[in-house]
């Protein structure tokens, strides 16, 4: 299940707004989650519910938006405001063939390009509970149509760009474990 919700709820408080979403996804689990509910964390601190290890979540939530996906894979989500992005992350972050594909891309499309390819990098990054300390570089991603092609095995991807494409959200789900 994928919730995205676009907000004007102040920046301080999105965190609170994107468990609220949470709390109303997992009703329609029957699951009650509060404050009280059990969480464990992983050693790199993604958290997961206790009592329901069967069941995985993800949050995120960046300026005007905030989402929450729930399924009974690992999983991660990762939304965006497009906006200006700082070059110096496109080397960093980038496969040779992404940087390729971005140098080609008309400069008044560069920012949506970035943050397409920013989100599926984070979603993979969440859903596999290792953050940004893993080398994103090697994760690669391009577009065929609107299928997303990617050197990752037994993930799931979808991406939705929302708002006139104000904002990019993009989810990944490990359908296999190794």
């Amino acid at each position: 299940m994928l919730m995205i919700s676009m907000t004007n709820t102040e920046k301080k408080q999105l965190h609170g707004y994107a468990h609220k979403m949470l709390r109303e996804a997992l009703k329609l689990r029957n699951i009650n989650y509060t404050e009280d509910t059990p969480i464990t964390k992983n050693k790199m601190g993604k958290p997961s519910l206790a009592e329901r290890p069967d069941i995985h979540y993800n949050l995120s939530h960046a300026e005007g938006i905030a989402a929450c996906m729930i399924s009974d894979y690992e999983c991660g989500i990762d939304c965006e405001k497009v906006r200006d992005f700082r070059p110096n992350v496109v080397k960093r972050v980038f496969s040779e063939n992404e940087k390729a594909m971005f140098e080609n891309t008309p400069d008044s499309e560069k920012a949506l390009l970035f943050f397409k390819l920013w989100t599926l990098k984070e979603a993979y990054v969440k859903a596999i509970g290792i953050g940004i300390s893993y080398p994103m570089n090697e994760v690669e991603f391009s577009f065929l149509g609107t299928d997303i092609v990617t050197n990752i095995e037994n993930c799931r991807f979808r991406q939705y760009i929302i708002g006139e494409k104000r904002f990019v959200v993009s989810v990944c789900e490990i359908i296999k474990q190794n």
